[in-house]
């Protein structure tokens, strides 16, 4: 499933641009691609990230993937809920899920991400 209203990475990572705070989730293609969570690793609130920067990781039971920053700026909340419940991310990648939220300096920081209709071309390719 690709939710259109949202923003994508090449690495699978989805941007939910609210103002100037970015919500950074994994796509449900990646999580299907991992299978069941098993663990996360959360970002360092007050951290400056710039795009691509590593943020966190995703383990499962199959592998363990890298998360990193679709925009630049400063991490200000993570979900800590995900640290006990990893298969939050399983369940519900676009809501519940939700890895880290990311205070940006202007619009221009989420200019290279896809749109919902061109990550689904993106995925027809990989």
């Amino acid at each position: 499933m690709i939710k259109k209203d949202l923003l994508y990475t090449s690495e699978h990572e989805w941007a939910r641009v609210e103002g100037d705070i970015v919500t950074v989730g994994i796509t449900d293609h990646a999580q299907e691609l991992l299978g069941e969570l098993t663990y996360v690793e959360l970002p360092e609130v007050g951290a400056e990230v710039k795009i691509g920067d590593e943020i966190g990781v995703v383990e499962s039971s199959k592998s363990a993937s890298d998360v990193y920053s679709p925009a630049e700026g400063k991490i200000i909340e993570v979900n800590d809920s995900l640290e006990d419940n990893p298969e939050q991310i399983n369940e519900e990648c676009y809501g519940e899920g939700w890895i880290c939220k990311i205070q940006i300096s202007g619009k221009e920081s989420v200019k290279g991400l896809m749109s919902g209709e061109e990550y689904e071309e993106f995925l027809v390719g990989i």
